[in-house]
């Protein structure tokens, strides 16, 4: 079968000739620039002077399609760009380097041996009602954000081969939005102390969201096979908020979400991306139309046991993720990770609705080795 074929059987609950892999088909699935480099020797390929970074936050290497061919990935993902009105621009000083996105928001990394950044500045920290209306959000109907996609998009449908995943404009679902542009405190605050402020922030993010969809959808929908969002619900212990609150404030705009995409490419399945201890609301997510859930992060309460998870959602949920990337893949011996890839593969495959990929991104920490070691685990249990 090919890799496509694959992902389409495990998207419709089919069991294929061998569980389908993902390795750098969305920017949740990727691999660090850093344990980038020092898989090329590995895979017998050269190591270029600069390696094109793909996510700048997260520094995610943009996969060769020599690296993605080498490891039979089988998805090929697909980003928009930035604004025009926008241009990526860097400062540094012999701490840090940092920069700000198109939302305002600053982004940091320490040196010398930062591997990625983190928040430096929330520009709606202290903002009222009006501050929130008045902020420069940015235009999620931009030509220049799908400047090339179509051709690219129907290339890569015409080879057959892989399939295509579209991700959305820069930035997390609503509820991660507006933590990253009011703060972590202020936001979730005021969810419960002043619900006005958050709504505005989360109708603002929901609004660009639905509005880049319903810009990019009409001329590229066709050629897509899994369309792929964020809003990160968990932590590792306990949802960020509590049920009641999710499901006041953020499952119905999840379900705008969901159902405006499905609405305008309705042959795509979904794909949620949330880490943490989601397990208390996965049924909610199935209710709400999300097809495909990632990353599966194991390690987070509830999360560890993927037989149970198949057995309670996998007749309604997808799994793609699973492969411990918070202990096994940094911390564990090639042997660990081998025994990681057989018991998930074993837990989530049969029946189908199961892409193995990594818990979130391959990290700047796991040895290049561990990538390998998973490889060819999925190769040797993978087969059915």
């Amino acid at each position: 079968m090919l890799p496509r074929e694959r992902i389409l059987a495990a998207l419709t609950h089919r069991e294929s000739d061998r569980v389908p892999l993902d390795i750098g088909g969305t920017d949740v699935t990727g691999i660090n620039v850093q344990t980038y480099r020092r898989l090329l020797p590995l895979l017998g390929l050269q190591s270029p002077a600069e390696i094109p970074v793909q996510d700048i936050v997260t520094q995610l290497a943009a996969l060769d399609e020599t690296v993605l061919e080498r490891l039979d990935a089988h998805c090929r993902g697909f980003f928009p760009a930035a604004s025009s009105t926008w241009r990526f621009a860097q400062e540094e000083n012999a701490e840090a380097r940092w920069f700000t996105d198109e939302w305002g928001i600053t982004w940091r990394m320490p040196l010398p041996h930062g591997h990625y950044y983190d928040i430096a500045r929330h520009p709606l920290a202290g903002a009222t009602l009006e501050d929130v209306r008045r902020h420069p959000w940015p235009d999620p109907t931009d030509p220049a954000r799908r400047e090339g996609l179509r051709e690219a998009l129907q290339a890569a449908r015409s080879r057959g081969r892989h399939a295509v995943i579209l991700s959305g404009i820069s930035g997390g679902g609503p509820m991660e939005l507006g933590a990253w542009l009011a703060g972590f405190s202020n936001f979730y605050a005021a969810l419960i102390a002043d619900p006005a402020l958050a709504d505005e922030l989360l109708d603002r993010a929901l609004e660009i969201k639905l509005r880049f969809w319903q810009a990019i959808l009409p001329e590229v929908g066709d050629y897509v096979d899994v369309i792929s969002e964020s809003e990160d619900l968990g932590v590792q212990d306990r949802l960020m908020i509590s049920p009641r609150t999710f499901r006041s404030h953020i499952k119905p705009r999840l379900r705008q979400l969901v159902q405006g995409i499905k609405a305008l490419a309705p042959q795509a399945k979904v794909l949620l991306h949330s880490d943490g201890a989601i397990a208390p609301i996965l049924s909610d997510l199935i209710e709400i139309g999300v097809d495909i859930l990632n990353p599966v992060q194991v390690s987070a309460a509830g999360m560890g046991d993927t037989a149970f998870l198949k057995r309670e959602f996998g007749h309604d949920l997808v799994f793609w993720g699973a492969i411990d990337t918070q202990h096994v893949l940094p911390f564990g011996t090639p042997a660990e990770v081998e025994s990681e890839v057989r018991r998930r593969i074993d837990d989530l495959a049969p029946g189908g609705g199961y892409v193995m990929a990594s818990v979130h991104n391959i990290q700047a920490d796991v040895p290049a080795e561990n990538v390998v070691a998973m490889w060819e685990a999925w190769r040797r249990y993978g087969a059915r």
